[in-house]
């Protein structure tokens, strides 16, 4: 295919979100030519939803459509398998159990639809249009509500024999350690280094320290953004909240390093707004757990990828990542 034919082709992007579904037209310089969203939980049943999402979706294709050629529909979803094309015993979507969900797309679409879990189509995004150009080992970690991952190697997606590898979100940072909300695990990474986990960090130390600014906060309003606000202030509970946090990071990445000898490790998400107060100690950290022969050698980066648009660029990916 020419560069003026891939000109005149495009994919839809689709990230599946439990509250909220984000849809957009991507070329492949990985620009967002239009999008638009609909609610996730406002649809019993997936048909429902699928119906709705069409309805949603059909004015863009028409409209692009005329004019360029639609290669396909890449879909980002929780517990989505790549091999199978089906979502999973998602715990945070309205729909339980198997859902076969890149066959209904394709049936009422008339269009071939690739799916897989939100944190591997942001790898796949990282790797065609952001700061992972070019790279063919690297892992993405997400750090948001939840911790999610993707693990390219040999310019591959890990996806293991079942579809379901790169959960490091989940694997045990701290055995016997803070029991997780959803799964019951104790110690795992994501109890700690998500946004979820922060607040809980966060309300822990600001009972253990009356002074900390953190108290002139009411407890529903503790999270990330505030700690992160509450640090600027120069406010020192707040500072180790990240520094735990971060080190926390830091000790599970240099595990990740050791397993899979990445050429970068990619931070995506909203607790990386917290910049340098979370970056440094992860740094740390990650440099004192290492074996000599793989320290100094891993590049630990933002993502470059636009937090608004990165999960619709992730997920059109997708179509062309094969």
């Amino acid at each position: 295919m020419s560069l003026v034919d891939l000109s005149k082709h495009v994919a839809l992007g689709i990230d599946i979100g439990g509250t909220n579904t984000k849809f957009g037209v991507v070329n492949h310089r990985g620009e967002v030519l239009e999008k638009g969203n609909i609610r996730t939980d406002a649809y019993p049943t997936v048909e429902e939803y699928i119906n709705a999402l069409y309805e949603a979706v059909a004015p863009l294709i028409e409209k692009h459509g005329n004019e360029r050629n639609f290669d396909g529909i890449g879909v980002g979803a929780p517990n989505a398998n790549y091999y199978t094309g089906t979502i999973e015993q998602a715990p945070n979507l309205p729909w339980k159990g198997t859902i076969p969900f890149a066959k209904l797309i394709k049936e009422k679409f008339g269009l071939p639809c690739t799916i897989t879990n939100d944190a591997n189509a942001a790898a796949i995004g990282e790797m065609l249009f952001g700061a992972a150009r070019g790279m063919k080992d690297f892992i993405m970690i997400t750090l948001g509500t939840g911790v999610g991952s993707g693990i390219v190697a040999g310019g591959k997606l890990i996806y293991g024999h079942d579809g379901f590898a790169g959960e490091l979100g989940h694997t045990i940072v701290k055995p016997g350690g803070r029991k997780h909300w959803s799964t019951g695990s104790e110690g795992c990474l994501e109890a700690y280094a998500s946004a979820t986990g922060i607040a809980i960090t966060a309300k822990k130390m600001r009972a253990e320290f009356p002074e900390s600014i953190l108290n002139q906060y009411p407890e529903e309003s503790i999270n990330s953004k505030t700690v992160h606000e509450c640090a600027l202030k120069g406010d020192p509970i707040s500072m180790e909240v990240f520094r735990y946090t971060g080190q926390k990071l830091g000790e599970a990445l240099a595990n990740f390093v050791m397993f899979s000898s990445p050429e970068a490790i990619l931070l995506f998400g909203g607790v990386i707004k917290a910049g340098d107060f979370i970056l440094k100690p992860t740094k740390l950290h990650m440099e004192r757990n290492l074996l000599p022969i793989f320290r100094n050698k891993v590049k630990l980066v933002f993502s470059e990828l636009d937090e608004a648009d990165a999960a619709i660029l992730g997920a059109s990916a997708l179509v062309w990542e094969k």
